[in-house]
């Protein structure tokens, strides 16, 4: 079987070229560049990741390609990224940046390339009738990320680690002389990696800087533009030594009198909700029944613990309603529905429900 697999320079992704390989597939390796900026102090990080990918392949033994992706991208993701932020909420844009560029322009370029299926390094699992399975390794588990993927993407995609830890894959590259084997994980904004993230931002979109103000009313500071903030952020805001000495947490924006508010105490129940609304429903194979309360799991967010909630859908909206309060939900962010192991999807957070 002929798998192209995409490969970003790290080791999971190398790792699964190099199961693939001693599998005996025919395999080709695929380097995505999807954003043209200097990222790392003029230095473009792209570059360096090509280069790990090109000495991946040539020790193991397969020919690799790299593909441009950059107009997709800014077209499919980054415009709608910035549309969220001038809106005051925080977006999530991996999982746009799954749908859209590594599961969609990576799959039709690699059905193109003569390619049976697709690989990637994800800490996912699938059941071979489409749906979409948790990683083995709860730590690195990333089907969040994957809950807009539909089940025909997936039928065409394999994911060699997906049933192992994190450490048998850093373990395998070792011994099979891999130079990633250390390397460290990625981070930051899908593609376009860690930046100050601020300060590109206002490249971007123009700050709107406004008052700060308690949930009492009172103003104790000015914010450079609510783009910049997230709900239970603590960090950055500038007005410790206030009222009775604890933190201060932005609980909510004022989109039309472009205020922040914010209020002391990691408890405040300002923080907390019992639920959210959410548009864009969408699901990978089993659908959630309209109208009919069901009890399932969600992840209000990547690395949060399984939440026990009750789902009512109707159309593309759904009404998630969690057993236990949920602190700091956040309109942009993702609420992803799992049964048992199986990811089904999930909405975009649009109204949380204090």
């Amino acid at each position: 079987m002929k798998i192209i697999v995409g490969m970003s320079g790290g080791v999971d992704s190398s790792v699964a070229a190099l199961l693939l390989k001693e599998q005996g597939h025919d395999v080709v390796g695929v380097f995505m560049k999807n954003w043209e900026d200097d990222d790392r102090d003029g230095v473009c990080a792209a570059e360096d990741d090509y280069r790990d990918v090109r000495s991946v392949c040539d020790l193991i033994g397969i020919p690799y390609y790299s593909v441009n992706f950059a107009g997709e991208y800014w077209d499919r993701v980054f415009r709608l990224f910035l549309e969220e932020y001038s809106r005051g909420r925080t977006p999530n844009p991996d999982v746009l940046c799954n749908r859209e560029i590594k599961f969609k322009a990576f799959l039709d370029f690699a059905l193109r390339l003569g390619g049976n299926k697709i690989a990637t390094g994800h800490f996912v699992r699938t059941d071979g009738e489409g749906r979409l399975l948790k990683g083995t390794d709860s730590a690195k588990d990333q089907s969040y990320f994957l809950y807009m993927l539909k089940s025909g993407q997936l039928k065409k995609s394999v994911f060699p680690v997906g049933a192992m830890t994190k450490a048998e894959v850093r373990s395998i590259a070792r011994d099979r002389g891999l130079r990633v084997s250390e390397k460290k994980d990625s981070t930051g904004v899908c593609f376009i990696g860690e930046r100050n993230f601020r300060q590109f931002l206002k490249n971007y979109l123009p700050a709107r800087p406004g008052d700060m103000v308690t949930d009492r009313g009172e103003i104790v500071g000015r914010h450079d533009g609510l783009m910049y903030y997230t709900l239970g952020q603590r960090r950055g805001l500038g007005i410790g030594g206030r009222g009775d000495g604890r933190s201060f947490f932005v609980v909510d924006k004022d989109l039309a009198n472009n205020r922040l508010i914010v209020a002391q105490g990691e408890d405040h129940p300002f923080l907390f909700s019992r639920g959210c609304v959410c548009s864009q429903a969408t699901f990978i194979l089993d659908e959630v029944p309209e109208n009919v309360p069901v009890s399932l799991a969600c992840r209000f967010r990547y690395r949060q613990g399984d939440q026990k909630v009750t789902v009512r859908r109707q159309g593309d909206e759904m009404e998630i309603i969690a057993d236990v309060k949920q602190r700091a939900l956040t309109p942009g962010q993702s609420a992803v529905l799992y049964d048992g192991d199986v990811c089904l999807g999930g909405g975009i957070i649009d109204t949380v429900l204090r």
